[in-house]
């Protein structure tokens, strides 16, 4: 069984990509994994979403170039060695792998999300400021 990902063109420019999360807001549609790659120029960003095909709807109507593609989830345990169980297997089988991302839940109605910024300390005073909690690296590393 495959699950529908959304991908998502994005011109690598400030306020882009929360061009689309605030789109997806707007229509009650929540982000379940996201991962994004860029170059200088542009970013490729690739979504799980709760409803993908509405999602597509909506991000094309706002101008952004999207497509679906389907990809396999796999639930393992979270204990070192189960990943590469599934990667030599696929090593073994001659599956090439185009890419992969992952996340951890917990017991939990809160996110953890990673961004990497030109500016961390400023970054920091600004979350700060607005009373939004900085993960330290230890928790994120428990998690």
């Amino acid at each position: 069984m495959s699950v529908k990902q959304i991908n998502v063109f994005l011109e690598n420019e400030p306020g882009r990509l929360a061009e689309v999360t605030a789109a997806l807001s707007e229509a009650k549609i929540d982000i379940r994994a996201v991962y994004i790659t860029d170059s200088t120029t542009y970013g490729m960003l690739r979504m799980i979403v709760d409803q993908p095909d509405e999602a597509k709807i909506v991000l094309m109507s706002k101008g952004f170039t999207v497509s679906i593609s389907h990809v396999i989830a796999v639930s393992l345990k979270d204990v070192p060695g189960t990943l590469d169980k599934v990667l030599k297997l696929l090593s073994d089988n001659g599956i090439q792998l185009e890419y992969l991302y992952a996340f951890v839940g917990r017991l939990s109605t809160e996110a953890v999300v990673v961004l990497r910024v030109d500016d961390r300390v400023k970054t920091m005073e600004i979350f700060e400021q607005n009373n939004i909690p900085v993960i330290d690296d230890k928790e994120v590393y428990g998690i």
